[in-house]
């Protein structure tokens, strides 16, 4: 069992966050952005005419192919871009109708394999719900933990002081891929909350398992759509297919992995603690709608990212010795510099449980 490793501190529930900074943030705040769906669909519009493009390159002559690369990177950002206005989307009433908001979330979720019945189960119920705890399954796994193939591929593919740089890479390009499988399969194939594979096994209602697999098999229907439509060729997948969706998981995945696990877990929901913003150059935040302000978003989940620098200002001002904010640059090095499983709630171990490092963040907020 994980025991609390500074039994004197205290949480503040992401609730109590909210109830102070909220009277100091403008209503518009809260108000639902339209302008993300339209962001969403300009995206799909980019991928489309990458394959269209892509179609094409059986009729270029082979020393011509490269020119092709800097639109595998467009469609690549498309991805990160689709599943971060999904991700705002979701957590927001911005669209009215049920049957709109699914299909447009079905489509922004496509290219990352993740149903959006799926979704709302893991990320809305069960992370945030949960976040960096015991029941968190987006955590880094125990030490203790059974030994199995998903604890195995964090240990190969995850950023951390014993990762070999060619796992790391591999893991760039596949580890959301990994992340995905690991949750879907448990709850399409067994649903009991009884896997070991996973972080955290969840279950999800008969209605819901039954929504995840018609959407699964619609995303797989587009995938092969898309697929037959560069007509198998391989320099066509390649170039149009495969390089994007690498491009589009190593981005997502590179501010997944700052998210939280460098972070402490905490037995209660405090998002100053058990999570991490960093900070990007301001195209990156303008291109990927301020998710680097990773904190304010677990206060203000529904909000408009649009303002979060303004809760990121009000957070240095009332809790500057508690709030997670590091430069981009040196949470990376600090994952390269740690193990990655939990012997406790402040401690990081490796595999074999021989090396301890305590948590960076308890002491290192520069």
């Amino acid at each position: 069992m994980v025991t609390k490793c500074a039994p004197d501190e205290t949480w503040i529930s992401q609730a109590d966050y909210a109830k102070k900074l909220r009277p100091l943030l403008p209503a518009e705040a809260f108000l639902p952005d339209p302008g993300k769906k339209w962001i969403l669909l300009i995206n799909i519009a980019i991928l489309m005419l990458g394959w269209g493009i892509a179609s094409h390159l059986d009729q270029w002559s082979w020393y011509f192919l490269w020119i092709y690369l800097p639109l595998s990177f467009i469609m690549g950002n498309s991805i990160i871009i689709l599943l971060f206005s999904t991700h705002d989307l979701m957590h927001s009433s911005a669209i009215k109708s049920p049957f709109w908001r699914q299909l447009i979330s079905l489509l922004g979720l496509t290219m990352l394999w993740t149903p959006p019945t799926f979704w709302k189960a893991v990320h809305h119920r069960e992370h945030h719900g949960n976040t960096n705890s015991l029941s968190d399954p987006d955590r880094n796994y125990l030490c203790e933990q059974p030994d199995n193939w998903g604890k195995w591929i964090q240990n190969v593919f995850v950023p951390s002081a014993n990762v070999h740089p060619i796992g790391l890479i591999i893991g760039m390009s596949s580890a959301w891929g990994v992340h995905t499988f690991r949750n879907l399969s448990s709850v399409l194939l067994f649903n009991h909350g009884l896997t070991e594979y996973p972080v955290v096994s969840f279950t999800v209602s008969p209605r819901d398992r039954r929504a995840i697999a018609l959407e699964l098999l619609v995303m797989i229907g587009l995938h092969l759509s898309v697929i037959a439509y560069l007509g198998f060729d391989p320099i066509k997948l390649l170039l149009g297919y495969f390089l994007p969706i690498w491009i589009g998981y190593a981005g997502a995945i590179f501010y997944i992995y700052t998210n939280h696990m460098l972070c402490r877990m905490t037995d209660v929901n405090d998002p100053l603690i058990n999570s991490l913003s960093i900070r990007v150059p301001r195209i990156f935040d303008v291109l990927h709608l301020n998710f680097s302000y990773h904190t304010e978003h677990h206060i203000f989940p529904g909000m408009n990212s649009d303002y979060y620098p303004m809760v990121q200002e009000l957070l240095k001002t009332h809790y500057p010795d508690r709030f997670n904010l590091l430069d981009a640059q040196k949470t990376w090095q600090l994952m390269l510099q740690t193990p990655r499983y939990y012997k406790d709630e402040n401690t990081f171990t490796d595999w074999s449980g021989t090396q301890t490092v305590p948590c960076p963040l308890s002491t290192d907020q520069s």
